[in-house]
């Protein structure tokens, strides 16, 4: 049975565990051949690729280090000599720092900005030039974040680069157009991933946060992963500049009881 990747070549960075994990397992399960990557976690990134071959896909497995553009460029050369071209991209690597703005390190600040903002662009501008280069077509997908649109108090530098992202979506969105790329992204409120394990599973945290969460629970990685499913797919193709909130209503609790 045809899958709804069948065929597709894509790229999932950070997909050594959680929701990047989830989205290659997924993709593969629709018939796309997989590109997984990580930075520190070998270990969980061949987890997922064991998962993609047991699909039935093929897989390639590259260390990537987002803030490097030798090392992405580096990442799209393997993939072309590989496989050929991407059909698609997820910019899904991502890391955060806590703690007030005074008490902040540039280094902290750079690291956050570099890994969730300029990871992204390197990336994107290295999938676009191919596809460019092929005539067009392809997709596009942006993990920001819920925290893209609400602040959060001592996460100044996570909401500056998933603000920065949404906007660089949008306008990537308008200049790819004319190519018909789809470029869109996915803001997830509380999911349960290794970034967030500790507040999800420690029951004062739980008590804490889960009645801000309409739903009452966290999502699941898999849960965000068919949205990328549909997004990556034809299913999507009228739809481009736009950003999905996957939260279980978290935003719209924003403000209750004011």
């Amino acid at each position: 049975m045809m899958g709804k990747l069948t065929g597709k070549i894509a790229i999932v960075t950070g997909s050594d565990s959680g929701i990047g994990q989830a989205t290659a397992i997924a993709f593969a399960r629709e018939g796309a051949d997989v590109v997984v990557t990580y930075h520190t976690d070998r270990q969980g990134a061949e987890a997922t690729l064991e998962q993609v071959r047991q699909a039935g896909q093929r897989g390639l497995l590259q260390r990537l280090d987002v803030t490097d553009e030798s090392s992405v460029e580096a990442l799209f050369q393997s993939v072309e000599h590989e496989f050929g071209a991407p059909d698609i991209l997820v910019n899904n690597a991502g890391v955060g720092v806590s703690g007030p703005v005074t008490e902040l390190s540039t280094a902290d600040f750079d690291k956050v900005i570099k890994t969730d903002l300029y990871g992204p662009f390197f990336c994107t501008r290295a999938f676009l030039r191919r596809r460019q280069a092929r005539g067009g077509q392809g997709k596009l997908i942006n993990v920001t974040s819920v925290h893209d649109s609400i602040p959060s108090p001592n996460h100044a530098a996570y909401g500056a680069a998933k603000g920065g992202l949404l906007t660089f979506t949008r306008s990537v969105a308008l200049e790819a157009a004319p190519l018909k790329i789809n470029v869109n992204a996915i803001a997830p409120g509380l999911i349960h991933t290794p970034m967030t394990q500790e507040r999800v599973e420690d029951p004062e945290t739980r008590a804490k946060e889960m009645p801000r969460i309409p739903w009452r629970r966290p999502g699941q990685p898999e849960e965000v992963a068919q949205l990328a499913v549909y997004l990556a797919s034809a299913d999507a193709d009228y739809v481009t500049g736009q950003n999905f909130v996957i939260d279980g209503g978290l935003e719209m609790n924003w403000g209750q009881g004011a």
